[in-house]
């Protein structure tokens, strides 16, 4: 006989790996034609310019300098006026403002998964690339965890983020095959000196203390006209708002977030030289996540979460570059060098899940993972590249990655209270599983991109890319839920990737262009265990674009549209064999949208936008069976067969429809001092939290057949809509802000998982709920001189 399970019946029946629960252990104006920020009091300048006719903004999405409105590429831009009228201090805050962004929290700034197009992250690899000014900035090997901890910056200081969509993989190279965000820095001026100093207090719901954050900034010439000093930090304090059920403490979320930067620069006759040192840290004591009931998916206590032991997070970044810019008269040359070290300490509390196992000897338990991430980078690129604004049009660079990483967990058991279990299960089951992974990932690529002028209306572009990577490993594990032993891996791939981009300029207005582009995850070598690879090859994409960039009514209406459809083969998934977790190539999936962004200026200082994504992604193919042959005593040999996703399943996380409204009115006041009113709607369409899982089992000795099936979908997370509101008044020196964040106190939720009893029969405790801010207002303050 057989059994099938729907999602109702099957909490009390899941079982994950150790390793799966740990998370593949082993391993506003935002949006669309981006708009120059019409309030003037960064620019020292109350009053308002002629707003009447939407203002150019550029881009170095082709690593050339660039008219938004003729790069042939879908290309968001956010100034950094706009992330602080909204008080913008995450990526949380500004994703839903960006078609084809989608994103997931786990709690806290920077436990943060981000994936575009429906190109979900489905393994520890990165599937959006992150770069700051020159560099990129973030792993590319499968055990650093990229994809759980995405760069998510305090934004302060920056001019300006650009998030490109679609495959990057000619220019970016590894790891943005679902796109890139590019953090540009405010660079030195040797031109001006300058002095910001601000503040703010914050109030959120249910938090009983008051958020705190203050700034410093300064620009200062040390040679006229050549040589500039550039300085800043911000601090923001996170004011917890969420309360521990189990012993009753409060606001146990709170944390803080900094950044730091010194950059130094000398521009010279046709030259420059930048050096800067940024320092970027988040401390978080808990994560904002709540408890749902199981069943009716309704909070158990408000803001209230199960913590028996703490969840503290903490990720510290030192990065350092170097970017070099020489004029050879008939081209440009650029290098651009980087050193960043990346330390993350991650605490998970898994009694719930694994602190039954001693409960029949009366021994309630406590137990957790701790995960500590540690990473130095090195990169370097050097390229050459023509005059932007000829008709033909080229580039040709190098570029050089080295990776030197650490992953190593640690998983006890203890009692409920915290110490040690007594002899003699301290020894047998004190330790769960340690594991330790030190890794390298070397990577080598030559890239080139061009671009033909034939005529006035039509451009044609096209772009190659060559890397080869060579990565080891070594497992070393142990404890009596997972393979004990030391056992080394190593892999070597090469990988190309193309692009070809059509470009059709009907009128001065409007420019219609195609797209064909390939981008790449990287393979590398896998966790050793029975039935599973050795390794596992590059996740491969192709993706298909047709867009269309125009202007109306003297350019007070712009509008873009994008259609596109992504083929993806040999997609990356976790599987688990025998209680170790590691990562098959999976089947295929397709990933077919719309994108559409109109930004309107009907009179002088109103600016509305209305930008939406519709995205239909979903499994081609049920992704591969693992096989696992296991004796029981009395009953014979089962066989289980596992699929860890189906054909039809969602991409997880990726929602059908997103879209938001944003409004933005500047009004010029008396005596040098103007206003900025406005604010935004954001909408996210229901989401799943990951794929169906199936379970056959078989008795094959004596060979009886099919005896249980088990079949457990996805959780489905609501879809959610919040309104942002903001008001700024300033002048040449001052400017104060009052913002407020989802004023209506929308309870929507940024990701779920069950927490679920892995060694007992307790079943489902609760449903993990991270929601998204709760409301929140607050008042900023800044001085400019």
């Amino acid at each position: 006989m057989h059994k099938q399970y729907t999602r109702e019946q099957a909490p009390a029946m899941r079982r994950h790996s150790l390793t799966t629960a740990i998370a593949f252990t082993l391993a506003l104006g935002m949006a669309g034609p981006a708009l120059a920020q019409q309030a003037a009091a960064e620019a020292g300048d109350a009053a308002a310019p002629n707003a009447v006719t939407l203002d150019k903004v550029v881009v170095t999405a082709n690593k050339r300098a660039e008219d938004i409105r003729e790069v042939a590429t879908s290309v968001t831009v956010l100034s950094e006026q706009q992330l602080e009228n909204i008080n913008a201090t995450q990526l949380s805050d500004y994703s839903s403002y960006v078609p084809g962004l989608q994103l997931q929290s786990a709690g806290t700034p920077g436990q943060t998964q981000v994936s575009m197009r429906g190109i979900g992250a489905l393994s520890p690899g990165s599937t959006v690339g992150t770069y700051v000014d020159e560099t990129p900035v973030g792993s590319n090997n499968l055990y650093q965890q990229a994809t759980l901890y995405t760069l998510d910056l305090l934004p302060f200081d920056i001019e300006r983020v650009e998030v490109l969509r679609g495959p990057q993989g000619t220019l970016y190279g590894a790891g943005s095959m679902g796109g890139l965000i590019k953090y540009t820095m405010v660079k030195p001026d040797a031109g001006k000196t300058e002095f910001r100093l601000g503040a703010g207090v914050s109030q959120s719901k249910g938090a009983d203390d008051a958020g705190l954050n203050y700034r410093f900034g300064m620009n200062v010439p040390l040679i006229a006209d050549s040589l500039a000093l550039r300085a800043s930090y911000a601090r923001n304090d996170i004011a917890g708002y969420v309360d521990n059920l189990v012993d009753g403490s409060e606001d146990i979320n709170d944390g803080d977030q900094t950044i730091g930067r010194v950059s130094l620069r000398w521009q010279g006759d046709g030259s420059s030289v930048q050096l800067s040192a940024m320092r970027s840290e988040i401390d978080s004591d808990n994560n904002a996540a709540i408890a749902l009931d199981p069943l009716t998916f309704k909070a158990n206590n408000g803001l209230g979460n199960f913590v028996y032991v703490d969840e503290p997070f903490k990720k510290e970044l030192d990065y350092y570059s170097l970017t070099v810019d020489w004029d050879f008269g008939f081209a440009d040359f650029v290098s651009a060098t980087s050193y960043s070290d990346t330390s993350t300490l991650f605490t998970q509390d898994l009694t719930l899940l694994y602190g039954p196992l001693l409960e029949d000897a009366g021994l309630p338990g406590s137990s957790y993972l701790r995960q500590n991430l540690d990473m130095d980078q090195f990169t370097q690129e050097f390229r050459l590249q023509s005059k932007t604004g000829e008709r033909f049009e080229w580039l040709l660079g190098t570029f050089y990655d080295k990776e030197d990483g650490d992953n190593h967990q640690f998983i006890p058991l203890n009692q409920l209270d915290g110490t040690p279990l007594p002899p003699p299960f301290g020894a047998l089951f004190g330790v769960l599983g340690t594991v330790s992974i030190p890794s390298t990932y070397e990577e080598t690529a030559v890239f080139g991109n061009a671009s033909y002028k034939f005529n006035d209306w039509f451009k044609l572009g096209a772009g190659v890319r060559f890397a080869r990577n060579d990565q080891d490993f070594v497992q070393t594990s142990s404890g009596p839920l997972i393979r004990n032993g030391t056992f080394p891996n190593s892999t070597s791939e090469d990988v190309f990737t193309w692009s070809v981009t059509p470009q059709f300029q009907i009128n001065p207005d409007t420019m219609v262009y195609a797209k064909a582009a390939s981008g790449y995850q990287p393979g590398g070598p896998n966790v050793v265990a029975p039935g599973l690879p050795p390794s596992v090859d590059s996740s491969m994409l192709t993706s298909y674009e047709l867009g269309l960039k125009t202007g109306f009514d003297d350019n007070r209406v712009l509008l873009d549209l994008v259609a596109y459809q992504i083929d993806w083969e040999d997609i990356q998934v976790a599987s688990q064999v025998n209680g170790v977790s590691g990562l098959v190539n999976g089947g295929e999936a397709t990933s077919r949208g719309l994108e559409a962004s109109v930004q309107w200026r009907p009179v002088d200082g109103l600016t509305l936008g209305l930008n939406g994504a519709y995205n239909d992604a979903e499994i081609d193919e049920d992704f591969p069976t693992i096989t696992v042959f296991q004796p029981i005593p009395g009953l014979g040999t089962i066989r289980a067969d596992v699929n860890t996703g189906l054909k039809g399943d969602r991409m997880p996380y990726v929602p059908d429809l997103t879209w938001s409204l944003t409004a933005d009115y500047y009004l010029p006041l008396n005596n040098g001092w103007g206003a900025n009113f406005g604010g935004g709607w954001r909408w996210v369409d229901d989401r799943t939290n990951g794929t169906t899982n199936r379970t056959v089992i078989y008795l094959v000795d004596p060979p009886v057949g099919e005896v249980q099936r088990e079949v457990v979908e996805p959780l489905v997370i609501d879809s959610y809509g919040a309104l942002d509101l903001y008001a700024a008044f300033s002048n040449e020196h001052w400017s104060v802000r009052a913002y407020m964040k989802n004023v209506t106190d929308e309870r929507g939720y940024s990701s779920m998982n069950d927490i679920t009893d892995q060694v007992g029969d307790n079943g489902t405790h609760h449903i993990r709920a991270v929601p998204i801010q709760p409301r929140m207002f607050g008042l900023e303050l800044d001085y400019r001189f």
